[in-house]
């Protein structure tokens, strides 16, 4: 899997490395959040208990409202936020929150990211070219 690339539809920010935090469930930064510990709290999340900060999240789908847009900004402020977003669909919501935020989003791949990239895979991405893209390393 090593060196596999992906390109995505759309993406904004800055290129990144990092590790990947990978499952196939939906995001939202309210619902799904302990946002002053980091971690996933949502018991039905299947990534609950696991730590986010800092790691690159490989998940679904974008879920919830205006609130998640503010409260991504409220990680980045607090630094306790993931590296980057990677979503096989977002809402305008939450595009708005990560640019708010500062933070590194793709979206859009024609398979299934969450089934391509393995949970905790080295990956780097690149969202500020006409075709942006994550890459195994």
């Amino acid at each position: 899997m090593s060196g596999k690339t992906f390109y995505a539809k759309s993406g904004m920010g800055t290129k990144i490395k990092g590790k990947a935090l990978v499952a196939k469930d939906g995001f939202s930064a309210r619902y799904d959040l302990d946002r002053i510990q980091g971690v996933f709290s949502r018991p039905e999340h299947k990534l609950a208990g696991e730590n986010y900060n800092g790691r690159i999240l490989i998940l679904d789908a974008a879920k919830g409202g205006v609130a998640s847009a503010w409260m991504l900004y409220e990680m980045a402020a607090r630094k306790i936020v993931p590296a980057a977003l990677v979503l096989n669909a977002v809402n305008p919501i939450m595009v708005q929150g990560a640019a708010l935020a500062g933070l590194t989003l793709i979206s859009g791949f024609d398979e299934d990211i969450t089934l391509a990239i393995a949970n905790g895979a080295e990956v780097e991405i690149s969202p500020d070219n006409d075709k942006p893209f994550i890459r195994v390393i």
